[in-house]
């Protein structure tokens, strides 16, 4: 029997190790991003099972692990706070079914076409808050609401914490936790197969437990009394435009999200490539089951997906096995979730949030791309100056305006040699965007002078140019000079009217 099973099953020793390393990873995960989300932490594991079992078996990407997502904590936080824990599972599951018809209509390639200095902005922003965000839970004091606020009242919550014992051995907590994420990385392999979040909060909780330290731990509820089904009254929520415009914010920033983080899975392997449209739709299934929970959003995590791959995943079933991991945990062991501190959670989101700003990315895309890097961070500033939708909303607007400046870049060349024909040159592309400095460089030509205007050069010609341009030649030779001379780029040969071509074209037909 089992020479049958391990026949059928080739990879299942590689793929159950690493759905160990999956599961021992995403454990604190899923607590700490739906503690800052200010929500139960029993709804980050359920939506860790869900993204495990109901999106890992559904085809799309074999490798890539779904589950909740620090990216979207703002975004939660914002949604709880304005509309109430009930309304969340009713704008996940309007999301999720979102996601499953731009997974059938096959726009999930579309989101690819994102610029990536939004994506790197969006993250980069959320980043920020959430680093914010996360030093006044670490205090354990109460951040302001918007994330201008979060950032301006830290000098004041610095001083308010100094003056509080019990606040600095809270800091203490989640400095040390970062100090161990930090310095995990360079200690031996061997060590390291143990995920450095988890020792962190293994590690705070017993430093904790040991010391007695007047820390606030999580808030324990239960699995089944966690889950919160949307009623009736959520539903008619959804005649709210401010909730229709978060289950939008909900869809593209998830379905951005795990579709970036497919195509960056796929480099770390040589097994099959994702599939983007059925990707969109496993997502989609997974949120829409996760709403009817009353759910956190679920989006796939570059950093479970990495660790699976790392740990030696081969296919699907790690990330499944990973779900049924941390469902046994969620049934079997939940009042473990009680000793563990808030500040160690905190210190957990702080290590996430510093590695969602490219740092790096940011001063060698300056030194490239200064139009790039400007949209990265005024999208990154957009987000912590208003909030995620309207800052994301910037960014693609910035994003759109720049490729049509550079659509229309197009260069103005006079030659005049004294004597004879003025002699002007256009290249590149003449659209309605440079058609003022067009016709400001011609109309002030001289009027009793012949001239030879060259429009070879042009890649791309609009309409509204090429009928400004007939109509100041016009005006031009009216004047009582030469008319005006044009030059146009002569269209090109297709293949089948070379020569060479039509003389093929004779001889198959004489054949």
């Amino acid at each position: 029997m089992s020479r049958i099973s391990l026949a059928k099953y080739p990879f299942l020793r590689q793929d159950f190790a690493a759905s160990l390393v999956v599961f021992l990873v995403a454990l604190p995960l899923c607590v700490g991003v739906a503690v800052a989300s200010g929500v139960p932490a029993e709804l980050g594991l359920i939506t860790g099972i869900v993204g495990g079992i109901v999106a890992g078996l559904l085809p799309g990407s074999s490798l890539q692990v779904s589950g909740p997502a620090a990216g979207l904590t703002v975004l939660v936080y914002e949604a709880v706070d304005s509309y109430g824990l009930p309304a969340l599972g009713v704008i996940v599951l309007a999301a999720g079914l979102l996601q499953l018809a731009m997974g059938a209509l096959k726009l999930g390639r579309w989101f690819r076409a994102i610029s990536l200095s939004v994506v790197e902005g969006m993250l980069a922003g959320i980043g920020l808050v959430i680093i914010a965000g996360q030093l006044y839970a670490a205090a354990g004091l109460d951040a302001p609401a918007s994330g201008l606020g979060k950032i301006a009242g830290l000098p004041g919550a610095a001083a308010d914490a100094f003056g509080s014992t019990e606040a600095l051995v809270s800091l203490a907590v989640g400095a040390g936790t970062v100090a161990v994420l930090v310095g995990w990385q360079k200690l031996p392999r061997r060590v390291r197969t143990v995920p450095g979040a988890l020792a962190a909060v293994v590690l705070a909780t017993l430093a904790v437990l040991a010391f007695s330290l007047p820390v606030a731990t999580v808030e324990v509820n239960g699995l089944f009394d966690s889950i919160q089904p949307p009623g009736a009254d959520a539903f008619g929520e959804l005649a709210s435009v401010g909730i229709i415009g978060t289950i939008i914010a909900f869809t593209l920033i998830a379905s951005a999200e795990s579709l970036f983080s497919a195509a960056a899975v796929d480099r770390l392997h040589d097994g099959p490539r994702t599939q983007y449209n059925k990707e969109l739709m496993a997502q989609g299934a997974g949120n829409a089951v996760c709403g009817v929970l009353g759910a956190l959003p679920m989006t796939a995590v570059i950093v479970r997906s990495s660790a699976n791959v790392h740990a030696g995943a081969r296919t699907k079933a790690s990330r499944v096995l990973h779900g049924v991991w941390l469902l046994l945990f969620a049934a079997l062991l939940p009042a473990a979730l009680a000793y563990i501190p808030l500040p160690a959670l905190a210190g957990i989101l702080v290590h996430a949030g510093w590695k969602l700003i490219p740092f790096r990315g940011i001063t060698a895309l300056w030194r490239a791309h200064r139009g790039e890097a400007l949209i990265l961070i005024v999208t990154a500033g957009s987000i912590v100056a208003v909030n995620m939708f309207e800052g994301v909303l910037i960014g693609l607007a910035l994003s759109v305006v720049k490729t049509a400046w550079e659509a229309s870049h197009l260069k103005t060349e006079i030659v005049d040699k004294g004597a004879g024909p003025i002699q002007v040159y256009l290249s590149g592309n003449a659209t309605f965007l440079r058609l003022p400095k067009i016709l400001d460089s011609l109309e002030a030509l001289p009027a009793d002078r012949p001239i030879e205007l060259d429009l070879s050069g042009l890649h791309h010609l609009d309409h509204a140019c090429r009928t400004a341009l007939e109509n100041w030649a016009e005006r031009h030779s009216a004047t009582g000079t030469d008319p005006v001379k044009v030059t146009e780029r002569a269209p090109e040969k297709t293949p089948e009217q070379t020569p060479e071509k039509a003389s093929e074209k004779v001889t198959e037909r004489a054949g």
